[in-house]
């Protein structure tokens, strides 16, 4: 990965853009600690502390994040929404996300309500990115029937707990950093981290069960080389 970008300079910083990139990269790539990062860099011969890569994390994961959604095709009209607790210095936050039909995230939001007004907020934030959907798919919660009657009454709403199971699904990776990370540290951080954090994945993680073996190579090396692009457009 290292080898793929550009050694170019990053003003103010210490290292090239293909290091800082490749630390980005692996940080949210794989379900692994800040340190586990370090490590990982060390064993390159690249000797930063686990406080640098989360320096470089929290100002290039957003950048990174943006270019890929800039590229990405535009969401299909088909989306699924849901929401799933999260326990914050010991307070219940709720973590919105939406998927389209091609399973590309579009947005997350984290709250401290789980009501209707949360859904609205969240429905009317998605809509400004991504326009309004021709379905809309989502469990029980009667809070998006009032959201979804009240700001895209033209879409088909369709509740049921059992067709939203992409969604669902979807929330084992936020599991899994959050274990990592022992716990979310302010609804900021967790925001900014995951909103990163699910388009870099997105990218590295085609649907693999769906693809050839040729085919995965691929879409990883085209991963690979997009990644080296948004690489070579980092400012400080």
């Amino acid at each position: 990965m290292i080898s793929l970008i550009p050694p170019l300079p990053l003003k103010g910083y210490r290292f090239p853009r293909s290091v800082v990139a490749y630390a980005v990269w692996a940080y949210h790539r794989f379900a692994m600690s800040l340190r586990d990062a370090e490590d990982l860099l060390a064993a390159r011969g690249v000797m930063v502390s686990d406080e640098t890569v989360r320096a470089w994390a929290h100002r290039f994961g957003p950048q990174m994040a943006a270019q890929i959604r800039r590229d990405r095709p535009q969401a299909s009209d088909k989306w699924h929404l849901d929401e799933v607790v999260i326990t914050i210095r010991g307070e219940r936050h709720w973590l919105w996300r939406a998927f389209d039909s091609r399973s590309d995230v579009l947005e997350i939001l984290v709250q401290s309500w789980r009501n209707a007004g949360a859904a609205k907020r969240f429905l009317r934030k998605l809509m400004r990115h991504c326009g309004v959907p021709r379905v809309v798919v989502t469990d029980k919660l009667q809070s998006y029937d009032v959201a979804s009657r009240e700001d895209c009454p033209s879409a088909d709403h369709r509740s049921h707990k059992g067709l939203n199971n992409r969604a669902e699904a979807s929330h084992r990776h936020t599991r899994r950093r959050e274990k990592i990370m022992a716990r979310f540290k302010s609804p900021g951080q967790a925001q900014r981290l995951l909103s990163a954090h699910d388009q870099i994945t997105t990218l590295f993680r085609p649907k693999r069960h769906r693809l050839t073996a040729k085919s995965y190579r691929h879409a990883r090396a085209d991963a690979f080389s997009l990644w080296a692009d948004y690489a070579a457009q980092l400012a400080a």
